[in-house]
């Protein structure tokens, strides 16, 4: 089964207050099994424009993807952080290749 991940691309206006999130979050994504190869570390665009924070967020199905999103611990988090940033995020199947 492919594993599936979150992409998502941030732009944070308030960090103290986007620190609420990422301790609410935490709930979501222990429950769903999430893990982050990618967490706001130093980024360089070489094409295109992006938010200035990257994540990547894999999970261990895309179904675990969806029902995190969609749970109500990620999205009581969520609310904290939708009026101290701006995001871009899909949720995507992983490659079996």
């Amino acid at each position: 089964m492919p594993k599936g991940y979150w992409i998502g691309h941030v732009t944070v206006s308030d960090p103290a207050a986007y620190e609420a999130y990422r301790a609410a979050n935490a709930v979501a994504f222990a429950k769903y099994g999430a893990h982050f190869p990618v967490r706001g570390g130093a980024q360089e665009v070489v094409e295109g424009a992006l938010r200035p924070r990257a994540a990547v967020i894999e999970f261990p199905s895309i179904e675990a993807a969806r029902a995190c999103y969609a749970s109500p611990e990620y999205q009581a988090a969520r609310a904290l952080r939708l009026p101290v940033s701006l995001a871009d995020l899909c949720i995507v199947e992983g490659w079996q290749g």
